[in-house]
């Protein structure tokens, strides 16, 4: 305090302090003061100072104020005034009043000032990182300044301050903890922050997106109110926008993490009429410009693709029609609607089908394309009402040939409503196309064109529409008016739209081309267009007059013998020259306007005389100039050769067609083969797992015997009775005729493995005759067209083929004779047990004994399982004990590290209490020894207040009155 007085007291005694010297003094006192209140007095003055003495404080100051925050960030009101005042420094935000004084000073500042103290802040890169650490201080006095600064600095030199970010370690991060904020002023400072942050920089905008940015800014818009909230849903979806436009890593991460079925709320904007005020407007248009960014023609078509489809399944389409179809919008965001439409719909199929179903909200319901064509035709409607809903159109019937079908089928006689209660997009472009207005021609032609783009059976059937002129005339076609409106010389706009639509109808159409050589008329028109010497405003009129020409000799079939291709380009020498054909020709690409077309789809036009070019006209020319400039060179020798060329390709993609064909049905029945071949095998194993099992149990029965016999003979030396004989007799009969079943069973395993090899020997025979016949035949078929590649690789192909049909053949070979062995075998052991059948009288008593032990051992093994599965339901229920124990002892973990986080709040919050009574108490000591010095007497009770009221005394004084005390 006594500081700011003695520098009040100085300025005021004589007029020789100039604010220079007060500053250079207040940087001193910064630098050199050891208490940190005379510190903080002088970076407040200088704070004070900054707005008026820009640069006189820049230059002084910028160093110490630097050092203020490096070495006092204890002291967040020190911090606080550095920041401000640096931000005053580097800010250009110019003062709402200036008078004459500072109008001295701010002619001497540069318009870059702010961009130079920006370059000497971030020269080291150090003072960034300082400035990103200081923001993670929560104090509202420290982070608030420091977002500002942030934010100037960005506004300044954006990509340099960017690239430091980037590198900083958690740079980013931390700024995104701006958004989580509580404060509402700093989350929205922190909103344009990120703005400014993002800003033309793809890194930066993924490692946004990845820390959660496109959550927080949805919370925020919908905690705001969506389209009602105010300017900080401006401000997020400006930011969303910057994460989003030409960042294809971003826009999949939207798509994946379901944030398209979150704008669907956005859209919900209700039928009263009351409500758009010029904030809504505006959000709701960077809205629709964010559905944009999402669906833009210029994004890989996979992504716009996968977009359009969870825009349609969200329901975000039928909300944007039902906006379109509204009464009350206001005319920029229905323009706006409709180009978002348009763009979600194009080249989406199932986007395009719902679109085609959606109805006006009229009585009766009329389809939204006729409405919307209604619109374009209008000439009181808007411009760009006009142009968005032509845009509109375009996309619909982009790669939409059930579209194409349906609005050129409403043109055709067995489709026209005869009552005339209602009118259909067919007769509206055919009404546009006729109009009195150029610019209805211009769009009802390009639109009509599209119906026609790359559709081959449409051009055919646009053929058939006939139209009444007049009462009491006949029905002309609509290529013949179209061809008499050009020939009556309209206004240019009107015939250039007029020739694009001759243009894309005659293209790889030959029927069309002999329609429209059928008139007589046509060519001496546009060779008399084209050898004229007019003004530059015809030379484009020209230009297409020449592609129309060049088109109805390349596309020409010859079916017409006064205007056969030969004799077209005969007249085109003679009436006009080669050379200064192809010159008019160039005419069209040269254009100013054809490039300004050529850029991107949407007709964005700035007033209607500039509507002369269309998008997928402009592609047409790029692919016909070259092709029409090689056939008017062309000699009719050439020319032969080249229909010979033609039937000869036409001939060799017959044969290879037909060889295709072969070759698909060799793969069948190949496959076919080789399905069998499988099941055979799977058989097969089957068998011999079968002929295992019956080995084994062979073995089983002679190991039972020997064992038996020998038995048999210890029991003999010690019982030779005749009645134990008798008993083994009388149990003989029952166990022979047990055996002799076995043995019957075996037989019957022999026979049906001998049927099967029989079977298998069969397939494989009828295997053998159907490869050797589809052999010759192909081998035939390759013997009649060697000179082709195609067959080569064929013969190649069934080598493969015939290799690995002999490879399985010897497998089967070695199963059949593997087949063989093992019958053999079980002959053999049928043998063995016919034999052994004849003794068997001395082993049934033995029979017995064994099996009693078999039983015991069955029934001890029962027992054992009986145990293990009691031990197994015991160890389930301990391990279930045990988990509940384990998720106990979690829980108890959890709430026990919460209450030490609680208990370390709690006793860092003390700490800080303990140290701001500390530093009040300090002040209140030194306020009570000035107070003394003065010889004021004051009690112990009024210490306080009295030096509480100093403080607001000394705030609420000038702080440039307080410069003159130094």
């Amino acid at each position: 305090m006594n500081f700011l007085r003695g520098v009040m007291g100085g300025q005021s005694a004589g007029p020789q302090h100039t604010e220079a010297e007060t500053i250079q003094k207040l940087c001193d006192r910064v630098a050199s003061s050891t208490l940190l209140d005379d510190r903080r007095n002088a970076v407040r003055a200088l704070k004070s100072l900054s707005k008026k003495y820009r640069l006189e404080v820049g230059i002084q100051a910028m160093d110490h104020l630097i050092r203020v925050l490096q070495t006092d960030r204890s002291d967040s009101e020190i911090i606080g005034y550095a920041l401000d005042t640096l931000y005053n420094i580097i800010s250009n935000d110019e003062e709402e009043e200036v008078d004459d004084v500072e109008e001295e000073n701010s002619t001497r500042q540069s318009e870059d000032l702010g961009s130079q103290f920006t370059e000497i802040f971030i020269k080291q890169q150090e003072n960034v990182t300082l400035l990103l650490s200081l923001l993670e201080e929560f104090d509202f006095h420290v982070r608030w300044p420091g977002v500002k600064l942030l934010t100037s600095l960005l506004k300044q030199l954006g990509p340099q301050v960017q690239q430091i970010i980037l590198v900083s370690p958690m740079g980013v991060s931390r700024l995104m903890d701006l958004l989580a904020d509580s404060r509402e002023v700093i989350r929205n400072d922190g909103v344009l922050l990120l703005q400014a942050l993002t800003r033309s920089n793809g890194a930066i905008q993924k490692i946004v997106a990845f820390e959660n940015a496109f959550e927080r800014l949805l919370d925020i818009i919908t905690e705001e109110g969506n389209s009602d909230g105010g300017i900080v849903v401006e401000d997020c979806l400006l930011l969303l926008q910057n994460l989003l436009k030409n960042n294809n890593s971003n826009q999949n991460f939207f798509k994946e993490g379901s944030y398209i079925q979150r704008m669907k709320p956005w859209f919900e904007v209700g039928d009263e009429n009351s409500g758009w005020s010029a904030q809504k407007v505006t959000n709701l248009h960077l809205m629709l410009q964010l559905v944009r960014v999402l669906v833009s023609p210029t994004n890989p078509p996979g992504a716009t693709s996968s977009c359009q489809k969870a825009m349609f399944q969200c329901g975000l389409l039928q909300q944007l029609c039902t906006i379109l179809m509204a009464t009350g919008v206001p005319a920029d965001i229905l323009t706006e609607t409709i180009n978002t439409v348009s763009e979600v719909i194009r080249g989406c199929q199932v986007n395009q089908d719902y679109f085609a179903s959606v109805n006006a909200p009229s009585n009766p319901p009329r389809p939204a394309i006729v409405v919307l064509l209604m619109s374009m035709v209008n000439e009181r409607q808007p411009f760009v009402l006009r142009c968005a809903v032509l845009y509109c159109f375009q996309c619909f019937l982009y790669k939409n040939q059930k579209g194409q079908g349906e609005i050129v089928s409403t043109l055709l006689p067995s489709t026209i409503d005869a009552t005339g209660n209602s009118v259909s997009a067919g007769q509206l472009l055919c009404g546009g196309l006729f109009s009195t207005d150029s610019l209805s021609n211009w769009c009802a032609a390009v639109a009509l064109a599209h119906a026609l783009q790359e559709n081959a059976t449409q051009k055919e059937q646009l053929l058939r529409v006939q139209l009444a002129t007049s009462i009491g005339n006949p029905p002309v076609s609509l290529l013949q008016q179209c061809t008499n409106i050009l020939s009556q010389g309209s206004k240019i706009q009107t015939r250039v739209g007029l020739l694009m639509l001759l243009c894309t109808w005659l293209s790889n159409c030959p029927i069309a081309v002999t329609h429209f050589l059928h008139n007589s008329a046509n060519v001496p028109f546009l060779t008399g267009q084209i050898a004229e010497n007019l003004g530059e405003e015809e030379q484009l009129v020209q230009g297409l007059c020449a592609l129309l020409l060049g088109i109805s000799i390349y596309f020409n079939d010859n079916s017409l013998e006064s205007y056969m291709k030969e004799k077209l380009k005969q007249l085109i020498e003679k009436r006009i020259g080669k050379e200064n054909f192809i010159e008019k020709l160039g005419f069209i690409s040269k254009h100013e306007l054809y490039s300004r077309a050529s850029q991107k789809p949407q007709p964005n036009f700035p007033s209607p005389e500039y509507m002369i070019f269309d998008h997928e006209f402009t592609k047409l020319v790029k692919e016909l100039e070259g092709v029409i400039t090689k056939a008017i060179y062309k000699s009719s020798e050439e020319d032969k050769k080249e229909e010979e060329v033609k039937k000869t390709l036409e001939q060799h993609d017959n044969i290879v067609t037909h060889y295709k064909n072969m070759i698909r049905e060799q793969d069948l029945q190949l496959e076919e083969l080789r399905q069998q071949v499988s099941t055979l095998k799977c058989q097969n194993e089957q068998l011999q797992t079968a002929v295992t099992q019956q080995v084994s149990q062979i073995q089983q029965h002679k190991d039972q015997y020997n064992l038996l016999k020998i038995q048999l003979g210890k029991d003999n030396q010690h019982q030779g009775s005749y009645s134990e004989g008798a008993q083994m007799n009388g149990i003989q009969p029952e166990e022979i005729s047990r055996l002799r079943e076995e043995i019957e069973e075996l037989k019957r395993n022999r026979e049906l493995l001998q049927s099967q090899l029989t079977e298998k020997d069969s397939v494989i025979e009828n295997l053998k005759s159907s490869q050797t016949s589809g052999t010759n035949e192909q081998s035939a078929a390759i013997a009649s067209a060697r000179d082709f590649e195609e067959v080569a690789e064929l013969k190649q192909e069934l080598a493969t083929l015939k290799s690995q049909l002999n490879s399985q053949s010897v497998e089967i070979t070695k199963l059949q004779t593997e087949k063989q062995e093992l019958l053999q075998k079980t002959e053999a052991f049928a043998k063995s047990a016919e034999i052994q059948g004849e003794s068997e009288t001395v082993i049934a008593t033995k029979t017995t004994d064994v099996e009693g032990r078999l039983s015991a051992l069955l029934q001890e093994t029962k027992e054992l399982k009986n145990e293990i599965k009691a031990l197994s339901e015991e160890r389930t229920a301990i391990k279930e004990q045990l988990d509940s124990s384990n998720s106990t002892i979690a829980i108890l973990q959890t709430e026990k590290d919460k209450l030490e986080l609680e208990i370390t709040d709690s006793k860092k919050e003390q700490d800080d209490l303990l140290v701001l009574l500390a530093d009040q108490d300090q002040k209140i000591l030194s306020l009570k020894n000035k107070l003394k010095d003065l010889g004021h007497p004051v009690e112990e009770e009024d210490e306080l207040e009295s030096g509480d009221q100093e403080d607001e005394d000394d705030e609420s004084e000038d702080p440039g009155k307080d410069l003159d005390h130094i």
